[in-house]
C-alpha cells in the first residue's frame, strides 16, 4: 500500500514538473524576439605578412586592428604569417583597413586579394533546394 502511494506521488510530481517545463518553454517561444544578424554586412578579409608573427607582434597587430572603426573586435585570427579579420562592409573595406593598419606601424605585409576565378564561386556548401535545408529554414522561422 505504501509503495503505491509513493509511486503515485512520484508520478504526480513528475507530471507537475513536465507541465511547468512545457509552460515555461511555450512562454519563452511566445515572448522571445527574433535574432537580428548583420551577416550580410559582415565580410572576412586577410592580410599576409612576410614573416611569421610571434606572440608579441600578434598582440600589437590585434590592438592596432581593434582601434580601426568597422572591425568586429572579437573576430581577429592570427596564424603564422596571416591575419584574418571580420569587418562591417557598410563602414569600411579591406583596402581602408589595410591602409590604416600600415599607417600605424611599418608592418611588412600585403593585402590578400581573392583571385577573380574564386570570387565568382558560391561559398555556401549547403544545397538550398534540398529537403533538409528547407525543413531547417521552416523550423528556424517558427522559433524566430
Amino acid at each position: 500500500m505504501k509503495t503505491n502511494k509513493t509511486i503515485k506521488k512520484i508520478l504526480r510530481i513528475g507530471l507537475i514538473i513536465t507541465i511547468l517545463f512545457i509552460v515555461i518553454f511555450l512562454f519563452h517561444i511566445i515572448t522571445a524576439k527574433p535574432a537580428v544578424y548583420e551577416s550580410p554586412n559582415l565580410q572576412v578579409s586577410r592580410i599576409d605578412f612576410k614573416s611569421d608573427i610571434d606572440s608579441l607582434q600578434a598582440k600589437q597587430i590585434c590592438s592596432d586592428l581593434r582601434s580601426i572603426k568597422g572591425l568586429t573586435s572579437d573576430s581577429i585570427i592570427v596564424k603564422r604569417n596571416v591575419v584574418v579579420y571580420f569587418h562591417n562592409n557598410k563602414i569600411t573595406n579591406s583596402e581602408k583597413v589595410y591602409n590604416e593598419l600600415m599607417s600605424k606601424r611599418p608592418y611588412e605585409a600585403k593585402r590578400y586579394i581573392l583571385p577573380s576565378h574564386l570570387a565568382s564561386k558560391e561559398v555556401c556548401p549547403v544545397n538550398q533546394n534540398s529537403f533538409s535545408y528547407k525543413l531547417s529554414q521552416k523550423v528556424n522561422q517558427f522559433f524566430n
